[in-house]
């Protein structure tokens, strides 16, 4: 069976195609520059028409959608209630549902009749028990505005842990595992016998880790305080919070690891400190989830900054585990969140007899 995999941003479609269930990669690519001036493509739909024009025989589509909130606690074959509730979910994700329903709705007008199946960043983190997600505020946050702790690189996550079973040999309800998504966006999951527990980003990607660009945790009062002393709005504030802060803010330089690195080793400080506060994060957050995991057999690294820089792994892992009596295995998964959405996708079309 054929299943192509969308990943539908604000201006960009990225695809792969699966021949499934033998996990096959057919084909992938990437149409950017959706939308924008001088571009051929003016919408998702004519983006996906072009990328369907190459093949043939597509029995079935599966989506990531990066908020599914409370609604979605697991893969979904698209109705109009799905719809529906993907829409819902846009005032929480404005930057990303919209586009990924964008992919949706086009591939229904191009591929009528062909299931589609959504995969929510979301859905794997909605085991973590509420005393995990709950944030400290009046509960009726909660209760009508839905302010939670969701976590999110759910599917990358999901697929690391499992790859990291097949590989110790042991089944996922035998194993404590804490998961290192370091990329431009990274994110820390504590999963206990296959279920995430605990994650380091929170209502929003922006909680949790120093990352390429965003800040990660800072004192809440921080945000008002620079906001009346710099006189800047709202929409500024979150800019910067996210597209100003985290590795680029602090070194000066570039959100890029292996730039910093660089700099680093020919002497620039700002450089060594923002290397330095972004594994000093990591190790904080991987000694919180030894605690709340109460042991480890192996930490899992995966995503650019994880897969390839070595010496980066090496740094977070130095004497963190010289306390237990034995010691987890360290793993590096190259992660393969398209895979992971094939997968399902084709477990909820083609469910076992």
């Amino acid at each position: 069976m054929k299943i192509l995999v969308i990943n539908s941003g604000s201006s960009s479609i990225k695809y792969k195609l699966f021949d499934m269930p033998k996990e096959f990669l057919i084909s992938k690519g990437t149409i950017e520059h959706i939308g924008e001036k001088g571009s051929k493509f003016s919408d998702h739909y004519s983006g996906l028409k072009t990328i369907l024009e190459e093949f043939d025989s597509v029995k079935a589509v599966g989506h990531r959608v990066v908020h599914g909130a409370e609604k979605f606690k697991k893969p979904a074959i698209v109705d109009s209630k799905v719809i529906k509730g993907i829409k819902e979910c846009c005032a929480i994700a404005p930057l990303h549902n919209p586009a990924n329903l964008s992919g949706i709705l086009a591939c229904q007008k191009l591929l009528p009749g062909v299931k589609q199946v959504v995969v929510f960043d979301t859905a794997f983190h909605q085991t973590i028990p509420a005393h995990a997600y709950i944030y400290g505020l009046p509960y009726e946050y909660y209760q009508k505005l839905k302010v939670r702790k969701y976590g999110f690189h759910g599917t990358s996550h999901e697929f690391v842990t499992a790859e990291a079973s097949r590989i110790l040999k042991k089944p996922l309800n035998k194993l404590k595992l804490i998961s290192c998504h370091l990329g431009n966006g990274c994110s820390i999951t504590a999963v206990d016998k296959g279920k995430s527990v605990d994650t380091s980003m929170g209502f929003t990607p922006l909680e949790g880790l120093v990352m390429g660009t965003r800040c990660g945790d800072v004192d809440p009062a921080l945000v008002t305080h620079i906001m009346y002393k710099k006189n800047i709005s709202a929409q500024e504030m979150e800019r910067i919070l996210n597209k100003e802060s985290g590795l680029k803010g602090i070194s000066g330089i570039s959100n890029d690891m292996r730039s910093l690195e660089q700099e680093a080793r020919k002497g620039n400080k700002r450089a060594r400190l923002a290397i330095d506060i972004f594994i000093y994060r990591i190790r904080k957050y991987i000694g919180s989830y030894l605690s709340v995991l109460g042991g480890l057999d192996a930490l899992i690294f995966t995503a650019g900054i994880g897969e390839n820089q070595a010496d980066v792994r090496d740094d977070i892992c130095r004497g963190l585990f010289q306390y237990l009596g034995k010691k987890p295995r360290i793993l590096v998964i190259p992660t393969n969140e398209e895979l992971m959405i094939a997968r399902q996708a084709y477990k909820l079309i083609v469910p076992r007899a």
